[in-house]
């Protein structure tokens, strides 16, 4: 028997009933992370399975623990680039199998939560060659890698940050007002969005649009499903950073109001916001700084503008390898390079974008510039 994470009011009892002697160990004031460690290896064995899907996971961590221990060593030798390349591929093996095993004869090779896990380890590859990890202590990366509330919907949470929390030594009071209570309201948002919005908005809404394509039906379609998405998906995001909490690791939030947002480039510091930034930081900044490094380009705008492309493309494929989700890839990155090509040539851009009217224009219009997006994104053209 497996769970549907964070997807149905039973997983919540079994959440709740797990959560309960970390609450208790912070309550006094003792270190959580033993106990979330355990908590993680029991709650993922109720969620993956008992079937060939646990054989995945556990081919899968320790492929990826050799991978890491091995390149740290390594690296403290030599920064050789070309090693380094062998072993970043080498991380992204499994996602990598995983995209392509519907497309043969072999079904499906994985299990819940592989992107997510895979994002840790090839991030831990990119950092132990920059020289940003100084140590891979086997507890801690195991523990980062397994951590089971952001198992399958994220957010994607960074190695050292994760680190950095487990060694916090949270007194009482701390842990109420700064772990706790936080933690339990961002899971009561969690239930509102995902439980109550987001079915509320399937039901009665997105479930009533008739199956025919037309104009009006498509219209009503991008609407109701953006905005489904979004609770669904925001309300996973809400449960796994509150389940973090009680934990005592402050893991990162995944959404911030993003429909207000003034253009597309705002959108995605809103929108995932630690796949927005992993992307960002390991694609797109990585992309630009080597390009003018290298003068491939005359203009850092120009270089900008490849990344984006590139950035956004790769998002699509890691969805899926589906033409809907890779045009869904291309659609954002044009959107953004348009977004920025407008904003640095509009005389009436500059002239009025602080005033309120206008303000307000760019949040309807980006508003329908996402939504759109999310049409397609859905596969309703499919």
């Amino acid at each position: 028997m497996t769970f549907s994470q964070y997807g149905d009011y039973f997983y919540l009892y079994i959440l709740l009933l797990t959560l309960t002697p970390a609450v208790v160990l912070g309550l006094l004031g003792k270190n959580i992370k033993y106990y979330g460690i355990i908590a993680s290896v029991f709650m993922i064995f109720l969620i993956i399975g008992r079937d060939v899907s646990l054989l995945y996971f556990t081919m899968f961590m320790i492929f990826e623990i050799c991978l890491i221990k091995g390149y740290f060593y390594i690296r403290q030798k030599t920064k050789n680039k070309y090693i380094y390349w062998v072993f970043l591929f080498a991380s992204m093996l499994p996602i990598i199998i995983n995209k392509l095993s519907p497309y043969t004869s072999f079904g499906v090779i994985g299990f819940i939560g592989i992107s997510y896990l895979n994002f840790r380890t090839i991030q831990m590859i990119i950092e132990i060659y920059d020289g940003a990890i100084k140590e891979v202590n086997l507890f801690k990366t195991l523990y980062f890698i397994i951590f089971f509330p952001t198992l399958s919907s994220g957010p994607i949470d960074r190695s050292r940050r994760f680190e950095a929390d487990l060694e916090n030594s949270i007194p009482k009071e701390e842990y109420i007002n700064d772990y706790l209570v936080p933690g339990f309201g961002k899971i009561l948002m969690g239930v509102g969005y995902k439980f109550v919005l987001a079915f509320l908005i399937n039901t009665y809404w997105m479930s009533k649009i008739p199956s025919d394509i037309n104009f009006v039906n498509s219209i009503n379609y991008m609407y109701a499903y953006s905005l489904y998405l979004f609770f669904d998906f925001a309300g996973y995001s809400l449960f796994a950073v509150g389940t973090s909490y009680i934990l005592g690791i402050k893991t990162p939030d995944n959404f911030n109001k993003p429909f207000i947002s003034k253009d597309m480039k705002e959108f995605w510091t809103r929108w995932h916001i630690s796949l927005s930034r992993w992307f960002g930081d390991y694609i797109f900044s990585r992309f630009v700084i080597s390009s003018m490094r290298k003068k491939r380009f005359k203009k850092r705008a120009t270089a900008a503008h490849v990344a984006q492309m590139i950035t956004m493309i790769t998002m699509g494929f890691w969805h899926g390898l589906t033409w809907y989700y890779i045009l869904y890839g291309v659609y954002q990155g044009v959107v953004l390079i348009l977004t920025d090509i407008y904003q640095k040539k509009s005389k009436f851009y500059k002239k009025h974008k602080k005033e309120k009217w206008f303000e307000i224009v760019q949040i309807v219009i980006t508003f329908n510039i996402a939504c759109f997006g999310l049409l397609i994104f859905s596969g309703y053209f499919a």
